[in-house]
């Protein structure tokens, strides 16, 4: 499989905290990983960075280690996010102008046409197959708690002022329990992996379309969009053909 990504700063803020990973061609591992970081000075540049970065490593020194199957490499991939946990919060403590922050970090590991996700936060993983688009995680935020007890609707949690509050990232306490679980990849499936600096400024329906479209460049003309829209905050997208 192919990886696209790109990531810029937006029309709004300073720094770009987002952060991402994808294999070269000459990878023995299909690993893509995406992180948006969050915390005061340059906090959660670091966190997104150093979350990634860990993650990466952690798989890469293990996969050898265990049998290739779906519960152990399920299991590698958790305990990948919660080592990067482990180093993000530790980091934090051990400097004080880094205390508080944290990041979102979702991966997709592709091996035997199987999809392997591990997410924390509110960025998302999806999944175009046909004509349809399927988001793949889970928000974890207020909102999303709000939509799921019924309190709100789907069209209201798209304005929502709380939309970004979020009830798990990863790096901000001891311990963080990812969500994870694995899906068969088909011929033809498209994935895409973004923070949330897209999926605030453009609809599903304009995501898939653009795909659609121009899978290829899809990941700098979605980027493009989001930023005519307004770019309030950073954007990352990887698409993986």
């Amino acid at each position: 499989m192919k990886s696209f990504a790109k990531t810029d700063v937006g029309k709004a803020r300073e720094m770009n905290q987002d952060y991402y990973y994808i294999p070269s061609p000459e990878d023995k591992l299909q690993i893509h990983i995406l992180a948006d970081g969050m915390g005061g000075y340059n906090g959660g540049e670091v966190a997104s960075k150093l979350a990634t970065e860990s993650a990466k490593e952690y798989i890469y020194n293990n996969f050898t280690k265990i049998e290739p199957v779906k519960e152990n490499i399920l299991n590698l991939i958790k305990e990948a996010m919660e080592y990067a946990n482990f180093v993000v919060y530790e980091k934090s403590k051990n400097n004080k102008n880094l205390q508080g922050m944290g990041t979102t970090l979702d991966i997709c590991f592709i091996y035997n046409n199987k999809i392997y996700i591990g997410h924390v936060g509110d960025s998302r993983i999806y999944r175009i197959r046909g004509n349809v688009i399927r988001k793949l995680t889970k928000d974890h935020s207020y909102v999303q708690q709000l939509v799921e007890d019924g309190k709100i609707t789907r069209q209201e949690a798209q304005n929502h002022p709380k939309k970004n509050m979020l009830l798990k990232a990863l790096g901000c306490t001891t311990y963080v329990e990812p969500d994870i679980r694995a899906r068969n990849l088909e011929k033809g499936d498209i994935l895409l992996m973004c923070s949330d600096g897209l999926t605030n400024m453009i609809q599903e329906k304009e995501i898939y379309n653009l795909i659609k479209e121009d899978a290829k460049n899809a990941s700098e003309k979605l980027v493009d969009l989001a930023n005519q829209k307004g770019g309030y905050d950073n954007i990352t997208v990887i698409t993986i053909l």
